[in-house]
């Protein structure tokens, strides 16, 4: 099982460039970013002034009513419903500011979502087929999803918190300090506390939601495997293994989660705590003056109301949502660094397999394919000055020349190499030594999409998308007409069958076709190559070596017909459905052994002859 790799999110320090990089996806919403900021600014210098209104209302008029109440009430309602009036307008402010300032970063953040999705998904698209052979499936969909909603975090969640919490500690600050800076010193002084406090708490609480991640992708793992593979646990009796294995990961998952619970539980009870000492501090100093006693000793003569003290009761509890939510934008701009990382990792891998600048097009395709002394291997260890002893090579000095309209059909062990000449010729790889070459031109000089454009293929195992069977044929292609389906179906034989399907052609299809039997989705696939390819290169993969004799029938039959006048290079491990071919090519260990039809390979008495011999004999034993 692969260990997860996305979980180092916490150890990633701020890197500027990577940052630099983020911003650049910003380039294109410049004025939706500004206004987000400027809304977020906005927002925060607007925060205080509810707080201060009320005290401007405490102090002018309810207090010097209590104190005198021969004053005139009717002035003092009269303030105190405007007080009123103007405090409700602020508050509406606050909301219809708030409402836009988070609908700016939302949609913000959701742009550049979808940008960096698309680049990353593009980037995927261009790559050779190496890069997927090197990195799990899982690994590539945590880069466009979870990696992805991590820098979308940072953004909307972390980058304009960082600006407006930076901003409202000043702005409280400011507004603390003008009003009376001994009070405003006295509620600072559990700052420091805090500080210590919350980033001791964050490195714990940091490695404790890593594990939990962990864990979780650990318990995703298992469960991904175990319903993959179900068919392989219930036909070997594994239930009772697999859920003892599942048991174990989860009860480590359990454990991660309790020990997240158990930091969090204490850290927020603490963070409150400090608030109200502060609190504390500012009602037992303030009341000392407001009650006159030792006034003269307290520095504060003169200098506290009881509005100032509900002021600051309010403002020091709303100064430290803002420094919490620093701790946060740390948290966050962490994992969005290593996310950031893993993501640019992806679009700064090379394209090894790319269009030259002045490639060229197939003009007049005629089908003639030549192997020019071919060395290959996947590794991509391997170089053209790998020895030729190396056991990495799998196609070892290969001369291979198919005239226009032959059929050649390849055969030889599992290993021999026959599938990776299917994989050259339609250049999804490049070969280390010689020269692969369609009509004499070398593939590599070719634009990559006009030569498989010539190139059809039918693998062995089938993938079908989510969609109905039409569109899987034409794989969405609105400038393929239904009768060019319907006759590659006809050619194929596979009409009749869509047909009683309960919708035809629009029949849905489950995912990776799990309600169509092998054979069928073979056929299917043999269509979409037609279909998506009437003149074309054909290329068959072991596409019969599923299917039962009926439907084998169909396939040489409907083969017959397309191969007349095209390229047809066939593999097959049934030697019956190649003995039709122009030519048979027999490979043995990367090299080619024999070459010539069917009946001169057997009147020959060599490889192919002992190759033929072995498979009618388990026919015939299996009769």
């Amino acid at each position: 099982m692969t260990r997860p790799d996305s979980l180092d999110a916490a150890k990633k320090g701020f890197d500027p460039q990577l940052t630099r990089r983020i911003f650049g996806y910003l380039k294109p919403y410049t004025l939706l970013a500004v206004t987000a900021v400027i809304l977020a600014l906005l927002l925060s210098v607007l925060s205080p002034l509810p707080t201060l209104l009320l005290r401007h209302a405490i102090d002018a008029f309810l207090t010097p009513f209590e104190r005198n109440p021969a004053l005139h009430p009717e002035l003092l309602y009269r303030g105190l419903v405007l007080t009123a009036l103007g405090y409700l307008g602020l508050r509406v402010l606050e909301f219809g500011l708030n409402y836009a300032s988070t609908l700016a970063i939302g949609y913000l953040g959701q742009n550049v979502l979808r940008d960096i999705r698309t680049d990353v998904f593009s980037k995927l698209q261009r790559l050779h087929l190496a890069y997927f052979d090197q990195n799990p499936v899982g690994r590539l969909i945590t880069r466009v999803t979870s990696d992805v909603d991590a820098i979308n975090q940072f953004i909307t969640g972390g980058l304009v918190s960082l600006i407006t919490s930076s901003l409202l500690i000043l702005v409280y600050a400011t507004f603390m300090l003008r009003l009376n800076w001994q009070l405003a010193l006295i509620s600072f002084s559990v700052l420091p506390v805090l500080f210590f406090a919350t980033n001791f708490f964050r490195a714990r609480l940091r490695d404790a939601f890593r594990t939990t991640r962990l864990q979780q992708a650990i318990v995703n793992s298992r469960l991904n495997e175990n319903i993959t593979g179900m068919l392989t646990v219930q036909l070997f009796g594994r239930e009772a293994r697999t859920a003892l294995d599942f048991d174990h990961a989860n009860r480590a998952l359990l454990a991660a989660n309790e020990n997240s619970v158990r930091w969090f539980s204490l850290f927020m009870p603490t963070v409150s705590i400090l608030g109200q000492v502060a609190v504390a501090l500012v009602l037992y100093f303030a009341a000392r003056q407001i009650l006159g006693a030792e006034a003269a000793g307290s520095g504060l003569a003169g200098a506290v109301t009881v509005g100032t003290l509900f002021a600051f009761v309010q403002w020091t509890q709303q100064l430290f949502q803002p420094i919490q939510d620093l701790a946060d934008v740390f948290n966050n701009l962490q994992a969005a660094m290593a996310s950031s990382e893993r993501i640019f990792g992806v679009l700064d891998t090379p394209e090894e397999i790319t269009d030259k600048p002045d490639a060229k097009r197939l003009e007049h395709f005629q089908g003639q394919v030549d192997f020019e002394r071919v060395w290959f291997a996947y590794d991509p260890a391997v170089t053209a000055q790998t020895p030729e002893s190396d056991d990495r090579w799998i196609l070892r000095g290969i001369d291979l020349h198919i005239r226009p309209g032959e059929s050649v059909a390849l055969v030889g062990a599992t290993g021999a190499g026959k599938t990776s000449v299917t994989a050259l010729v339609s250049r999804f790889y490049d070969v280390q030594r010689g020269a692969v070459k369609v009509d004499g031109i070398d593939v590599r000089d070719l634009q990559q999409h006009d030569l498989r454009r010539h190139v059809g293929v039918v693998l062995q195992d089938v993938f079908l998308f989510a969609g109905t069977i039409e569109s899987n044929l034409t794989l969405n292609s609105p400038d393929i007409p239904h009768a060019r389906v319907v006759e590659a179906c006809r050619y194929v034989g596979v009409h009749d069958f869509i047909l009683s399907l309960p919708e035809g052609y629009q029949t849905e299809v489950r995912e990776r076709g799990a309600t169509l039997s092998t054979g069928q989705k073979q056929l299917l696939a043999f269509a979409r190559a037609l279909i998506q390819n009437p003149d074309i290169l054909l290329v068959l993969d072991e596409a019969t070596a599923n299917v039962d004799t009926e439907t084998e029938l169909r396939i040489q039959h409907a083969l017959e017909k397309v191969m007349q006048g095209r390229t047809s290079i066939i593999i097959a491990h049934r030697l019956s459905t190649i003995e039709h071919c122009d030519r048979i090519v027999v490979m043995r260990r990367g090299r080619i052994v024999e070459q010539g039809s069917h009946r001169e390979l057997l009147e020959k008495g060599g490889y192919y002859a002992r190759l033929h011999r072995l498979q009618y004999a388990q026919v015939e034993a299996a009769d």
